[in-house]
């Protein structure tokens, strides 16, 4: 269900312009390949992990861990930066 959701928001669209006595022009999806979508699967799956993991620990310890945000924050970057460039 994830890949799926994973692989129709990085497939990419383009518009290709007919030859030079046509003007029209077509929309071409371009799927994104199987590394990407694994990739982009295992970070979310590691976000998820890592936030229930900070969660686990404010509750029995009742402090914050830096080194679990720290992480935290890098794949959202990670994630964002993937979006962004895919989408260009």
């Amino acid at each position: 269900m994830l890949g799926k959701w994973l692989r129709k928001i990085l497939t990419r669209t383009v518009v290709v312009q007919g030859d030079v006595h046509r003007k029209k022009a077509w929309r071409v999806q371009i799927p994104p390949s199987d590394k990407l979508v694994y990739g982009m699967y295992f970070a979310v799956i590691a976000l998820l992990s890592l936030t229930a993991l900070e969660f686990v620990h404010m509750i029995f310890f009742g402090v914050w861990n830096s080194e679990i945000f720290s992480a935290i924050t890098g794949l959202i970057g990670t994630i964002s930066g993937i979006f962004i460039s895919q989408k260009a």
